[in-house]
């Protein structure tokens, strides 16, 4: 069973109350971290100008680069070390996007079972390139967070980040199997048609619909030491689960503990 996982690698200024560092980060990049351990036929698939940054993920060979004009940048500020659910965010809002023309050779050969796309923002996945992969038929699972983030206020070359719903995203939308989001991209995006909409709210558990609505509590970890790729870890805990048979109830409990995990150490997930 191969699972695909498509979206930006970036370079990210993490800031933790006075204190400042400078890492490899990106939807795919976290994830990978988890299908390694949980679901190892797997393939990344990012864009970037750097190609170096995938020399961070857990196997390179599994790793193939779309060269772009430019990298995604996060600047991710903590200011309260105590309460790492509060984060200000600002991008570059780089316009890289991954064409349809840069997946066909990548793609064509291989026997595709599932589907990961996170967008950084809406740059990321035109609708002909959405399109081309709802065309092999599969489970698609989407990080809906770029699809909802607009440029705001400029610092130097980076923005603030502002949530927003835009006019074509229902026509995106349609036929994706599961949303990820969070609280305040939920409010943002309101009502839509998927067979799983995963909701996370941090320390507070998450929340799933899936015809019914199901909650899952947060698993509470030892100490807290890096929240930066939490809500992605859980996604592609809650995935590899999905995929090898668990239930709604058995994945979103699955994913709770293993992003809790994360949360206890610096960095992307790691089991030991």
């Amino acid at each position: 069973m191969t699972l695909i996982c498509i979206g930006p690698v970036t370079k990210d200024l993490i800031i933790v109350g006075s204190e400042k560092s400078f890492k490899v980060g990106g939807a795919t990049y976290f994830q990978s971290f988890v299908f390694e351990e949980y679901f190892n036929d797997y393939l990344a698939i990012v864009n970037t100008s750097s190609k170096e940054l995938i020399n961070e993920f857990p196997d390179i060979s599994k790793v193939k680069v779309l060269l772009k004009e430019d990298t995604h940048y996060f600047i991710n500020h903590y200011p309260k070390r105590d309460n790492l659910d509060l984060r200000h965010q600002l991008s570059n809002f780089a316009k890289i996007p991954i064409l349809k023309k840069d997946l066909e050779n990548i793609l064509k050969n291989l026997k595709i079972d599932a589907i990961v796309l996170n967008p950084l923002n809406r740059y990321d996945f035109p609708k002909d390139t959405i399109e081309y992969l709802k065309s092999f038929n599969v489970p698609i699972y989407l990080s809906i967070q770029g699809f909802l983030r607009c440029p705001h206020e400029k610092f130097n070359d980076y923005y603030t980040i502002k949530l927003k719903r835009f006019d074509d995203l229902d026509n995106i939308l349609s036929g994706i199997n599961g949303i990820f989001l969070d609280e305040d991209e939920a409010a943002i995006l309101g009502d839509v048609e998927a067979s799983e909409i995963v909701i996370t709210n941090g320390s507070k558990g998450s929340r799933i619909i899936s015809g019914n609505e199901i909650k899952i509590k947060a698993v509470e970890c030892s100490q807290v030491a890096d929240s930066t790729g939490c809500g992605d870890t859980y996604m592609a805990a809650y995935i590899s689960k999905r995929l090898k048979g668990g239930n709604i109830k058995e994945s979103g409990d699955f994913a709770s503990k293993i992003s809790s995990c994360k949360l206890e150490k610096s960095g992307p997930f790691l089991i030991s």
